[in-house]
């Protein structure tokens, strides 16, 4: 049996989908674009020069959700996939994971992007596993933190290992173990698994696999 992983922004996406949840946020006027937009660009640099404080960033990102309606953030997720997702799913990328599915594999996504914004995402492709970054939902609302280890650099170990175990299953229960992703950030569970494969990679990622050997690919 084969473990597929994907990253999802940059790499199954032409585009992250944090940074264009909140521009689209920014664009309903749900956020204040004097004070947001160079927040969340500042935050989108840091992330592709791997300066990155996942925490500070998530308590940017995650605020939003503790201010609205349940209903209110639904409709606005619905739209959000229609205008901002759809667009930049590939066909390439939807058959490198629909192939992956036909060979029995199992198939997951894992990002550091939270579970409310990327579950729709996996829905859309068909992936059956999701291992996000997840927010705080208490008293029936979300709660603007982060609850548990943020699927992100060496914490994306942390939550496939534990999502394996709550399937019974751990790494060497596996023939064959694949991770595709865009970034150096990634660099920990690239290393983690049998076949690392570097998609559309940023210019560390890239330079490290042709050190290494690793396949680089395009689902542009």
């Amino acid at each position: 049996m084969k473990l597929v992983l994907f990253d999802l922004d940059n790499t199954l996406l032409a585009g992250d989908s944090d940074f264009e949840w909140a521009q689209f946020l920014i664009s309903k006027g749900v956020l204040d674009r004097e004070v947001h937009e160079a927040r969340n660009l500042e935050f989108y640099e840091q992330y592709k020069a791997g300066t990155l404080d996942i925490h500070a960033f998530l308590d940017f990102q995650l605020a939003p959700l503790s201010r609205h309606a349940r209903y209110e953030l639904d409709a606005w997720r619905a739209e959000f996939v229609a205008a901002r997702i759809r667009p930049i799913i590939g066909a390439p990328a939807r058959a490198l994971v629909q192939r992956h599915l036909d060979d029995d594999a199992l198939v997951a996504i894992v990002t550091a992007t939270n579970s409310f914004v990327t579950g729709p995402i996996a829905r859309e492709f068909g992936i059956p596993h999701l291992i996000a970054t997840v927010p705080e939902w208490t008293g029936g609302k979300f709660t603007g933190k982060a609850r548990g280890t943020p699927a992100f650099k060496d914490g994306k170990i942390e939550r496939v290992e534990a999502w394996l175990e709550s399937l019974g299953w751990w790494w060497g229960s596996f023939e064959d173990s694949w991770f595709y992703s865009d970034s150096h950030n990634d660099l920990p569970l690239m290393r983690k698994v049998a076949n690392p494969v570097a998609v559309d990679p940023d210019d560390t990622l890239r330079k490290h696999a042709r050190e290494m050997g690793w396949p680089v690919i395009s689902l542009r």
